[in-house]
């Protein structure tokens, strides 16, 4: 009994949503990669979905209390993991992301570092005692948060690193931030970019031509700016209707770069058009909004951190990937939740989904 009334607890909605996302994932997967060498990547996406989901039910079989109480060594253990990558990991693509598992799996342990910080925050909040954050308490936060920010920067992997910081953000506002506090924050940020502009020159030269190409992408159209001007083509080639299914120029002639992946948001505005880009956004616009009533159901404070968390890293991802897209924000790598195709992407979204099911189900227990 106990059982089939946790299954009843299960968020079904949630679900049909998330298998929402992931079919149009399958399908434009499909449509930019059938016609090349590329050909079968959507077989391999639907098996780390499969993978997902199962990973997703039994995380969402443990209690998150459990998990909360283990936070001090997951932590550890994801910060050696960054570091054995830094040491031990393979490259690919001038980046040192991976750990190779047996020579079958390839590991990015980054995406297992998001998880481990919603649950070492979660705790954080939950075990300060005093309404408002204090300094001190905001000083601890950073540190949490920055300590694998940097280790993952090193490899490098700046869209993995800033993902990080939404979390924290949204669990200082939720636990009481001051406006004293934030006052002096904006201060700061506001006081370093100045600064920061002004060291542009100090920055590696890879860096250097990031800022560079965001800016200015048609200064070196056949260059650094590609990537970015391709894109534009594809979205505003679409028009408001697409050219439809596995009908895009830009997509099926292989001028989007990486369109199965980072950019596979301009190959579906290509062939699905304004409405269909649209669509999709409404689907993540109901996932989010979904995560937020999960959030207010919570039992408890852990519960609502937990879920406020994963909803602040999907919710960034989809933001920050539609906006480098379309050119309003530099190539940072960050890929489109449960649309782009990558087995540690789609693993992490769908363990990160279990935390939330695993504080839906449990609601109601005392």
């Amino acid at each position: 009994m106990k059982n089939r009334a946790r299954l009843q607890d299960f968020d079904w909605v949630l679900l049909a949503l998330v298998g929402a996302i992931s079919l149009v994932g399958l399908l434009e997967i499909y449509s930019c990669t059938h016609a090349g060498s590329l050909a079968g990547m959507q077989w391999k996406q639907l098996m780390w979905i499969g993978i997902g989901m199962a990973g997703m039910c039994l995380i969402a079989m443990i209690d998150y209390h459990t998990l909360l109480d283990q936070a001090p060594a997951l932590y550890i253990v994801g910060i050696a993991g960054l570091l054995v990558v830094l040491v031990l990991g393979f490259s690919r693509l001038g980046a040192k992301r991976w750990i190779s598992l047996g020579g079958v799996v390839n590991l990015q342990v980054s995406e297992i570092m998001k998880l481990i910080i919603i649950i070492v925050l979660a705790r954080y909040f939950t075990d300060v005692r005093s309404e408002r954050l204090t300094l001190t308490d905001l000083a601890k936060v950073g540190a949490l948060t920055l300590v694998p920010v940097g280790l993952i920067l090193k490899q490098p992997d700046l869209g993995t690193a800033m993902v990080l910081v939404p979390v924290a953000l949204v669990g200082i506002f939720l636990a009481g931030v001051q406006w004293k506090h934030m006052a002096i924050g904006v201060v700061v940020i506001a006081l370093l970019v100045p600064i920061a502009w002004n060291m542009r020159h100090h920055l590696k030269p890879y860096q250097q031509q990031r800022i560079q190409t965001f800016l200015h992408p048609e200064d070196n159209p056949r260059g650094a700016g590609y990537q970015i001007l391709q894109s534009e083509i594809a979205v505003g080639s679409g028009g408001f209707w697409g050219k439809g299914f596995g009908k895009g120029s830009q997509n099926q002639l292989g001028f989007v770069p990486v369109r199965y992946s980072d950019f596979i948001l301009a190959a579906l505005a290509e062939e699905q058009g304004f409405i269909g880009v649209c669509f999709v956004l409404l689907l993540y616009l109901g996932l989010i909004l979904r995560l937020v009533d999960n959030a207010q159901k919570a039992k408890d404070r852990a519960g609502m951190y937990i879920v406020m968390g994963v909803t602040a890293v999907l919710g960034f991802q989809v933001l920050v990937n539609t906006a480098m897209v379309i050119g309003y924000m530099p190539v940072t790598g960050i890929p489109l939740p449960l649309i782009s195709y990558g087995g540690s992407s789609i693993a992490f979204v769908f363990l990160a989904l279990g935390l939330v099911m695993n504080v839906r189900m449990r609601r109601f227990v005392n």
